[in-house]
């Protein structure tokens, strides 16, 4: 038996004898509501429909109050339920946290540390930030998830993730439960295709932009999203651009841009390469500088493994003592790896 299931044993005898429920219990009902019906909860747990619905007849009865209405169609919750739920989802949350807390001290160095990251910071910025840290640090195991900065912040809010590095807007109800530290501005960069008349000149003018043609994400992008209110912060409205075409992924704009389709705005983390081998251009725009503020954001209520706090220390201060984000990516891409 590993380390972390003694544990969770120990914790799961201890409240059993001093709690209304169990956590085997508080499972089988988060499990029910995500799967939506007994049944369904049952094969998803490896146990008998029978064993599911004993459980839950046995929670109701220590809590002397039904958590479900008694409807053959679907699983719903009571008002009792729904704050059960509620509570269920922060105490397995927490037990598992505690586990891994307790289990990386027994192991001394080791871990697994569970990163987020907004969309296109975790494509193009992360994987490298990863690598160089596991080369220094193998016994730590490293889970990336990639997806809006919305939901990244929620998975850290909850506890599912550990640390996490974004570049879109925190949802306004989590701001003041997370710990936010901006440590990075991820500039937007213009790029053309290297045969465009601009492409000659060393600066356009604001104007020239309403006279290009661009290639952006399609409208339901959460990235697109981003880049167009960042555009806006800098006094560019988008929605006067001459949209030639909408495509679903950086990589399909950064080749069509190559191929001559169009302009495009990308995050510079982005095309670091494609600049190297001077296959577009990036068209600096006089006096402006358009970028996004990077954060880290982490939850200041969780146990603070020593993991997290290798990975800030070893990857994440490197880009605090770098003024510019150009610099921060030369040194995830020294010149002799280029």
């Amino acid at each position: 038996m590993k380390p972390l299931q003694k544990i969770f044993l120990s914790f799961k005898n201890l409240l059993m004898s001093n709690l209304p429920f169990t956590l085997d219990q508080l499972k089988i009902l988060q499990t029910i509501i995500i799967e939506g019906s007994f049944k369904k909860a049952a094969t998803k747990l490896y146990i008998s429909q029978p064993a599911v619905s004993l459980q839950i007849q046995n929670l109701e009865r220590q809590l002397n109050t039904p958590i479900f209405y008694r409807d053959k169609r679907q699983a719903r919750l009571t008002e009792a339920g729904q704050l059960l739920l509620k509570y269920s989802d922060r105490i397995l949350n927490l037990c598992e946290e505690t586990c891994r807390g307790l289990e990386e001290i027994q192991t001394l160095q080791s871990g697994i540390l569970i990163i987020g990251a907004s969309q296109t910071t975790g494509t193009y910025l992360m994987p490298r930030l990863i690598g160089i840290f596991r080369h220094k640090y193998p016994q730590i195991a490293i889970e990336l998830q990639v997806h809006s900065t919305r939901r990244i912040a929620w998975g850290v809010a909850k506890g599912q993730i550990d640390l996490a590095i974004v570049g879109g807007e925190i949802p306004k109800n989590l701001q003041s439960t997370l710990d936010i530290t901006s440590y990075a501005e991820d500039e937007l960069a213009l790029i053309l295709p290297t045969s465009h008349p601009f492409a000659s000149l060393e600066y356009i003018q604001k104007e020239d932009l309403y006279r290009l043609k661009f290639i952006a994400l399609n409208t339901q992008s959460t990235i697109r999203n981003v880049i167009e209110n960042t555009l806006i912060e800098n006094g560019i409205d988008s929605r006067q651009f001459k949209i030639e075409m909408e495509l679903n992924s950086i990589e399909a704009i950064k080749n069509a841009v190559q191929s001559g389709l169009g302009a495009a705005f990308v995050s510079v983390s982005a095309i670091s390469k494609e600049l190297e081998l001077n296959i577009i251009h990036w068209a600096k725009i006089k006096d402006i500088t358009i970028s996004r503020t990077l954060s880290i954001i982490v939850n200041p209520k969780r146990y603070y493994a020593s993991s997290i706090k290798i990975f800030k220390r070893e990857i994440l201060d490197m880009f605090l003592v770098s003024s510019s984000f150009d610099n921060k990516l030369n040194l995830l891409w020294p010149e002799e790896e280029k």
